[in-house]
């Protein structure tokens, strides 16, 4: 089968004497809808960024779609934290998604009549049409992460990576992220997200990535998100999350 991403051996430091990930490897499949948990300072934005090419790798290689990230960067596309977005930036709602088509439309990056309809299409599937001129920043949070959601997929990739796309959002709007990236997958395609609620892991990913600096397990949910491989990832967390882990197992 295909593969939609390898890594090799990746370490990540930012230039200190510390690794952030170190020694990283795995394999994803297409149609894969796969979880990222981990403490709080693990690694796992890190590990979202050296996929997508935004970091300098110390050491190891990444491959997507059988190729470097600068041959198939068309075919990726990236939602970021909320804390690492501009919100101040003046810009409407629909620039932000026809942002998604840019990778397509070369030098002159003039749309055309179909990338136009491309966002209107994002912008419905998001139920977000209604605020296409509204400026991105005067949105809720849950709205501002639909947005990014419909740049997203208006940008038609093969691999789509959400940082904490679920974080401070409504129940409404959680569901309609997760429905989306589940259509998104039985499409072919491959979702990789960064999570945090333990509790929905099993119910939203069918894959997980177990890092804590290392990946402390990869593979099917079912046989990775298990009491010990979740004691091993979170051995280093706060109480709070212990406890939380307490009502896992």
């Amino acid at each position: 089968m295909e593969e939609s991403v390898r890594l090799e051996d990746v370490t990540v430091s930012y230039g200190t004497d510390e690794p952030v990930i170190e020694k990283v490897s795995f394999v994803l499949q297409p149609g894969s809808k796969v979880g990222i948990i981990g403490p709080n300072g693990a690694g796992k934005s890190t590990l979202m960024k050296a996929i997508v090419g935004l970091l300098t790798l110390d050491q190891g290689r990444v491959e997507v779609l059988g190729g470097s990230i600068d041959q198939n960067r068309k075919s990726v596309a990236y939602v970021p934290q909320k804390e690492d977005i501009d919100w101040d930036f003046p810009v409407s709602v629909y620039d932000v998604v026809m942002m998604g088509r840019y990778v397509h439309l070369g030098w002159i990056k003039r749309p055309r009549e179909q990338d136009h309809q491309i966002v209107t299409e994002a912008l419905k599937e998001v139920g977000m049409l209604e605020y296409q001129n509204r400026q991105v920043g005067k949105l809720s949070g849950g709205q501002r992460q639909r947005v990014f959601l419909a740049r997203a997929l208006a940008q038609r990739a093969e691999v789509m990576l959400l940082d904490e796309p679920f974080a401070g959002v409504d129940q409404t709007t959680e569901e309609v992220i997760y429905n989306l990236l589940d259509q998104i997958s039985q499409e072919g395609k491959t979702v990789i997200v960064v999570h945090h609620d333990l509790k929905k892991v099993e119910e939203y990913f069918d894959n997980l990535i177990l890092v804590n600096k290392e990946i402390i397990a990869y593979g099917p949910t079912q046989s990775t998100f298990t009491p010990n491989y979740l004691k091993k990832t979170f051995s280093q967390q706060s109480t709070t999350a212990q406890n939380d882990l307490v009502v896992m197992t």
